[in-house]
């Protein structure tokens, strides 16, 4: 997904935002299509989230991603070695997403970055 969109994670208690912002607006309805609640609970399935909530914003080609204890207790509770979870915008950005041969143009480089 990494070529398709960027991430930022925040975190509160023991809940994680993640939000996925698309690199182009083309790329938007592969993201929505294929970046669904199951699809991300599976993807995290080793934190064991109890529950995954998307919300959509279509205006910016965005969605947020909430994740339900996923930090190990949270800050000041875990043993996690990345309690805050700022590491798991780049675990969802691993997710594998099957994108249609006409969408490559819009396509970031695989260094990450916009597509030009």
């Amino acid at each position: 997904m990494y070529r398709l969109a960027h991430s930022r994670t925040g975190d509160k208690g023991n809940r994680s935002n993640i939000s996925v912002i698309a690199w182009h607006p083309a790329l938007w309805p592969v993201l929505v299509e294929q970046v669904t609640e199951a699809a991300v609970a599976r993807h995290f399935a080793q934190r064991h989230p109890r529950q995954v909530t998307r919300y959509l914003l279509p205006q910016l080609h965005a969605m947020n991603l909430v994740l339900d204890d996923v930090l190990d207790g949270g800050v000041n509770d875990a043993l996690n070695l990345d309690s805050h979870g700022k590491a798991l915008s780049y675990l969802l950005l691993d997710l594998p997403i099957t994108v249609p041969a006409h969408f490559a143009p819009y396509l970031a480089p695989h260094s990450g970055g916009p597509a030009e």
